[in-house]
């Protein structure tokens, strides 16, 4: 008399193991790419934010600020807004111009973000961010939001 086995063979699991790993091995590194997007979008937020404070400071003072420093004093954002950027603000001798940078910290290592009184937007990227594929975009004249240079 044959009795019926009930359950999966090792050949089974292993194949199904395989499966898992392959999806894992192309799912993270996505994963990974869309968190760091989410973060990125912090900087572009709040220098813009920033710039237009300045803008605002201008209209009533007809200068950025003191000489190297910017007029609305120490760079400050929303509470609770900043994790992943530290941010500073630089003026001309004239204090007609000012430049806002934005430097990437906790996560974001190797972004660097920067916004003047034109509205000139940049991005220089370095280290391990340059390394995985993402790179400043070609001319340098936007914030990049995707690997490749892609603003």
């Amino acid at each position: 008399m044959k009795t019926n086995a009930k359950g999966f063979t090792l050949v089974e699991l292993m194949i199904v193991v395989a499966i898992i790993g392959i999806l894992a091995s192309v799912a993270m590194p996505a994963y990974q790419d869309y968190v760091l997007r989410g973060r990125l979008a912090e900087a572009y937020s709040q220098l813009a934010s920033l710039q237009l404070r300045m803008e605002q400071y201008y209209q009533d003072n007809r200068v950025y600020g003191a000489t190297g420093t910017c007029g609305i004093g120490n760079v400050t954002v929303a509470s609770g807004a900043v994790k992943y950027f530290n941010y500073t603000c630089a003026t001309s001798n004239s204090d007609q111009n000012f430049v806002f940078t934005a430097t990437g910290t906790n996560g974001t290592d190797g972004f660097v973000f920067t916004i003047n009184d034109a509205g000139n937007k940049a991005a220089t990227i370095t280290g391990t961010p340059a390394a995985n594929g993402w790179t400043a975009a070609t001319p340098n004249a936007c914030w990049v939001r995707a690997k490749g240079g892609q603003c």
